[in-house]
């Protein structure tokens, strides 16, 4: 029986949920390009598929790209006068634009709306941005809740680091089969929580690679769950070069 005909015989209902479960799991770590978040979640697709983690220290050439600092964070929010957190790093991890560095102010509304992000034209989203490879900071909230804002005072802490002695972090999953032809597999696993882009592809690109361990295969299929920004990583020695690939997620 093909791989296909095998695959189409099995409990898609069953397989849904189960995708379904892993992205609830997968979807409160605060994940980025580099740091614990991304770790966190490469440690649990090893419970699941035969992954190799690997670590890139900070600044690593990469052929036209160096490997950034390492960024972590612990707590962010904007306090009001009254003390009250209207915008919370804990309620959800979008909320602080990623990879900013760590700040402690108080400020008035003018001087913090510089460093505020929101979409006008979804006033109910809250936006997702990066500032990967220039230092700043902000938060994102709903347009509706920023035109919330009073004058203020507001108190501003982002609690975060960014580390030059650090690394990134990326996983590779080798399937050998009778073939050196490779197919490969590459899947974003840097964004936080974002169902559509990222989990979807992460719980997918997982499932298949559980589907496929442990069979007599004619390709090889290898599976790169890295930063998106990084497809550079496919020039690292140890990973392939394979005649075609797919990228999801």
């Amino acid at each position: 029986m093909g791989l296909l005909a095998e695959f189409d015989q099995g409990n898609t209902e069953e397989t849904g949920h189960e995708l379904h479960r892993f992205a609830a799991e997968l979807y409160p770590i605060c994940r980025s390009i580099t740091g614990d978040g991304l770790r966190q979640t490469l440690r649990l697709l090893q419970q699941r598929i035969p992954l190799q983690i690997s670590e890139v220290a900070t600044g690593t050439p990469v052929f036209d790209w160096t490997v950034p600092k390492e960024w972590n964070i612990r707590d962010a929010y904007i306090k009001d006068c009254h003390g009250n957190r209207i915008v919370d790093f804990h309620q959800c991890n979008l909320h602080v634009m990623n990879y900013s560095v760590p700040v402690l102010a108080k400020m008035s509304l003018d001087e913090l709306r510089p460093h505020l992000f929101t979409i006008p034209e979804h006033p109910d989203w809250i936006p997702y941005r990066t500032s990967y490879y220039q230092e700043n900071w902000g938060f994102c909230l709903s347009h509706k809740r920023m035109l919330a804002l009073k004058d203020g005072p507001y108190e501003v802490s982002i609690d975060s680091s960014l580390q030059s002695d650090g690394s990134l972090t990326y996983g590779e999953c080798l399937l050998p089969g009778r073939s050196p032809e490779e197919v490969l597999f590459s899947c974003h696993v840097c964004h936080p929580s974002l169902a559509n882009d990222n989990l979807s592809g992460l719980g997918v690109a997982t499932f298949l690679a559980q589907f496929l361990a442990g069979r007599d295969l004619h390709y090889s299929y290898r599976f790169l769950f890295i930063p998106g920004t990084t497809e550079r990583l496919h020039g690292l020695p140890g990973t392939g070069r394979p005649r075609g690939g797919f990228a999801t997620g």
